[in-house]
């Protein structure tokens, strides 16, 4: 019964299109989709999943509230312990509303953020977010514009779809496109803005990757380019860089990977779906001082990843959660479809990008041969002891079966 009962809870952990991040060694993931006999089932919006990184170990919280609809392609951050929700698509369309939760709270409650200052972004979905001294800033994604929208609006800016548009009667008033939007939301005010950018902005787009290095965000892919391209935005003077790349040493373009910054001038990518329409399993590492790329050799290169979510763990390490193995586009002359065969994981991949400490190999190696040690860690500190005890359990329960389930 207990078997069958973690069964569950494990298909239930099984998703794509979900956010996730850390908090004090603990991973939260919420929301996203599965496939169930063919059709996208949205995953309930009342309920978090935590995961003690230490020991292994998943449990349910649930959430009160106004909690957000089923949601497809939102964004999602996070600020210190309170997760903030934006846009997506629902049952009814786009949406550009903002929920908030803080998580850590014994009784977490959603609350929709209605009562804002300034203008409210376009609904949109498919778009990412930097976190910046206490603002959410967002950008890119797939979205819909009143007409009046699009007039006001740079045609460099937003890329109205052919075939993409809604009329009453003979009267065009609403039309999607993608777009390369910068908008800000200022958490403490609750005031939202856009700033005016120079520079070359990237092309409209969304299903792109983001991360934020000191006062830059910096974006990746999301479009159909051969090679992987990589532009920053300086948050403080709102301009935009472009980074010449040399094709012979560019990733595969892209779209629908992860990105993540590593160190104060490095940025660590992994996976996405190729713009040959198969999901990849390469990492790669881009230097921004010195504009380059290098290809990542890891141990996970069994586990090609899509719609899956990465954060910067301890010691460097980069967690990887969730995703498709194997989600493949299909082109032909009448349309794009997605390929029915698709596995949704449940599993985490650890990616180390740095040597660990001393102290990491040591618990490491204790908790991975807790029989050599016996009553002598009895004599560790009491918070050390919880964690080699934690991590003795991980790594046991890991030795007879795979660490994943895809």
């Amino acid at each position: 019964m207990e078997s069958a009962q973690r069964e569950a809870a494990g298909r239930r952990l099984e998703r794509s299109c979900h956010t996730a991040f850390l908090h004090s060694d603990t991973l939260y993931v919420w929301g996203g989709y599965q496939v169930v006999a063919g059709q996208d089932v949205m995953l309930p919006s009342d309920e978090i999943w935590l995961c003690d990184l230490d020991s292994g170990k998943w449990e349910c919280k649930e959430i009160t509230g106004e909690s957000p609809s089923d949601l497809f392609g939102f964004c999602g951050s996070n600020i210190n312990s309170t997760l903030y929700i934006f846009g997506g698509c629902t049952p009814d369309g786009y949406s550009n509303q903002m929920y908030s939760v803080d998580v850590v709270e014994p009784c977490c409650s959603w609350t929709r953020l209605s009562d804002t200052k300034g203008t409210t972004p376009s609904p949109r979905n498919k778009h990412s977010c930097w976190v910046h001294r206490g603002r959410l800033i967002y950008f890119g994604g797939y979205g819909c514009k009143t007409i009046g929208e699009v007039q006001s609006t740079s045609s460099s800016s937003f890329t109205v779809e052919e075939m993409s548009w809604a009329t009453i009667g003979n009267t065009l008033f609403r039309c999607w496109g993608w777009n390369n939007e910068v908008c800000v939301f200022d958490t403490h005010s609750s005031t939202w803005s856009t700033p005016e950018t120079r520079g070359p902005a990237p092309t409209p787009r969304g299903c792109h990757a983001s991360a934020l290095l000191g006062n830059k965000g910096y974006i990746t892919g999301g479009v159909e380019t051969a090679e992987l391209d990589i532009f920053s935005l300086d948050l403080e003077t709102w301009t935009w860089s472009r980074f010449d790349i040399f094709p012979s040493g560019a990733p595969l373009g892209r779209s629908m990977h992860t990105m993540s910054s590593i160190s104060d001038q490095t940025i660590f990518i992994y996976g996405g779906l190729g713009v040959d329409g198969n999901t990849l399993n390469d990492a790669w590492l881009f230097n921004v001082q010195k504009k380059g790329w290098m290809k990542v050799t890891h141990a996970h290169e069994d586990k090609p990843r899509v719609c899956h979510t990465a954060c910067l763990g301890g010691d460097g390490d980069v967690v990887v959660f969730g995703g498709s193995s194997h989600l493949c586009i299909l082109v032909d002359s009448v349309a794009v479809l997605r390929a029915p065969r698709q596995h949704q994981c449940r599993d985490i991949l650890i990616f180390q990008t740095q040597p660990y400490s001393l102290c990491r190999l040591c618990e490491d190696f204790i908790g991975g041969n807790s029989e050599l040690f016996g009553p002598l860690l009895s004599w560790l500190p009491s918070k050390l002891q919880t964690k080699i005890c934690k991590r003795t359990a991980c790594l046991s329960a890991m030795k007879p079966t795979a660490t994943s389930t895809a």
